[in-house]
């Protein structure tokens, strides 16, 4: 496991580690990958920026990516969903703590594995929806009309981030049953970057 602190999961029993550690693998790959989606959206409206001022200069230079907005928001779309499982384990989050700050450790343990097998099932749900939905346009060949691009390929990026959100509010769940550590301050974005 890298990092620089301690490991968040050392006090699991050994299969159960691994199997933490294994979700925290691809919890930084989920954020490495929606940092990817970032930077080619970036790179993608600056092309369009570009393309729009030479068009003035240059008449032979296009007015614009015909595709620009819909593939920026594809990549959004996936940024945002790749984004997803990092950020919970790094407690990144908005959370209102007003009760589990008046509570007693037996009881915020007992509150935080109740929230995290909702959190579970709320997006187990909606990664199942979308693994339907995303089977649907790949079955039917459905494409996007500006582009001709199938759309199960940007439909399948948000399903995988979808679903390696539902692994790490699997992971917070045994975390906060065994009462491990709920945050990895290795996966923040100071630490991260170091």
């Amino acid at each position: 496991m890298s990092g620089h602190g301690p490991n968040p999961n050392a006090g699991a029993p050994p299969v159960l580690r691994a199997f933490l550690d294994g979700i925290d693998m691809l919890g930084r790959l989920d954020g490495w990958m929606g940092a990817a989606c970032l930077v080619a959206l970036t790179c993608l409206m600056l092309g369009e920026v570009l393309v729009r001022a030479l068009s003035d200069i240059f008449p032979w230079v296009p007015a614009d990516i015909p595709v620009a907005w819909e593939y920026g928001s594809y990549l959004m779309a996936a940024a945002f969903t790749f984004g997803a499982a990092m950020t919970l384990r790094a407690g990144g989050h908005i959370r209102v703590t007003l009760v589990l700050a008046r509570i007693g450790p037996k009881a915020r343990r007992w509150l935080e594995t109740v929230l995290a097998a909702l959190g579970v099932a709320f997006s187990g749900y909606l990664a199942v929806a979308m693994v339907n939905f995303t089977w649907r346009s790949f079955v039917s060949e459905q494409v996007s009309i500006s582009s001709a691009t199938p759309l199960w390929i940007p439909q399948a990026l948000v399903t995988f981030g979808i679903c390696l959100l539902v692994m790490q509010f699997i992971a917070r769940f045994f975390q906060a049953l065994f009462g491990l550590p709920l945050e990895d301050l290795n996966m923040r974005a100071g630490s991260v970057a170091e």
